[in-house]
């Protein structure tokens, strides 16, 4: 049985943005943290990816 959702409720129970703090010019993520691209379409396309950076240069 496959189950569809909306792409409102999908993005409101997985979220659809992320903050990750970088420190030294590394990911600063704990030992068993990770990143994952979740994709809940049979045939998916192209993306687009937009990072925002904010912070001060040491």
């Amino acid at each position: 049985m496959q189950i569809r959702m909306k792409g409102q409720i999908k993005s409101s129970v997985l979220g659809c943005s992320l903050n990750i703090p970088v420190t030294g010019g590394r990911l600063n993520t704990g030992i068993w943290q990770g990143i994952y691209l979740c994709e809940h379409r049979n045939h998916g396309g192209k993306r687009k990816l937009v990072i925002t950076l904010w912070g001060e240069d040491y």
